[in-house]
């Protein structure tokens, strides 16, 4: 008799375990991101088809300069004989996560600004908005959840 109780029981505790399991696995509510106790709306996901879509046209116009892989030219942090700087990588290695969507969108579509060093180009003859922003999704798909965070609290608490 307790053999057939325990036969019920152990797959019955089982059950309840793994039910456990995957329940305490389920994300909850998104969070808002907070840093240094200011709240930012939760991070927004992002969009697969538009990163794709990123990818693809960030392998037409910018690996060339930035690398296959995000990866930028090596010591760009170090100025050129020119003064300029070489192309910084895209990926959480760079510093483009420190900076808010608007500016990252503006500087792909209208260029660098020359007067701090940068010789990028502009691209908004060749790209439209919805494009570009494929573009800046790629990137951020790439990014550290860490770097993704602060870079939408910054778009998402200040203006540059």
């Amino acid at each position: 008799m307790h053999r057939r109780k325990l036969l019920f029981a152990v797959p019955v505790l089982i059950l309840f375990l793994l039910l456990l399991v995957n329940w305490l696995a389920m994300p909850g509510p998104a969070q808002p991101v907070v840093i240094n106790g200011v709240a930012a709306p939760p991070l927004p996901p992002l969009d697969p088809a538009a990163a794709a879509e990123g990818a693809r046209l960030y392998g037409q116009y910018c690996a060339v300069c930035h690398g296959a892989n995000l990866e930028g030219t090596p010591n760009w942090k170090v100025r050129l004989a020119d003064g300029s700087l070489p192309p910084p990588p895209q990926d959480s290695s760079g510093h483009t996560w420190h900076h808010a969507d608007e500016l990252l969108l503006e500087i792909i579509r209208d260029g660098g600004d020359p007067a701090s060093g940068s010789k990028m180009p502009a691209f908004g003859a060749q790209l439209n908005d919805v494009q570009i922003g494929a573009i800046l999704t790629y990137f951020k798909s790439r990014w550290s959840r860490e770097a993704r965070e602060f870079q939408w609290w910054v778009t998402a608490t200040t203006s540059e």
